[in-house]
């Protein structure tokens, strides 16, 4: 089953940047299709190899933090190819 997750990194912290441009390196270097925008990042996947992959990469993301807040948002299709039609 594909999927696709929006997702909203946001460390609770001064240096923040450097934590969040990480986070989407590692999404980057993946076999995924990521596609980023100013607010959020999408990737997209199958369900069985994408969600444990975030559970790692969240958990490590969340061990160089002191506190931060994920935001993730998933829909039960592959919306990787949508583009507005207005």
């Amino acid at each position: 089953m594909n999927i696709s997750i929006d997702l909203t990194l946001s460390p609770l912290q001064d240096d923040y940047e450097k934590h969040v441009i990480n986070f989407i390196k590692q999404l980057r270097a993946s076999e995924f299709t990521v596609i980023e925008n100013p607010l959020s990042t999408q990737i997209y996947g199958d369900y069985d190899t994408l969600m444990p992959f975030l559970t790692q990469e969240i958990k490590r993301s969340f061990s160089e933090v002191d506190i931060a807040v994920l935001q993730m948002k998933i829909v039960k299709t592959d919306r990787s190819d949508y583009e507005p039609h207005f």
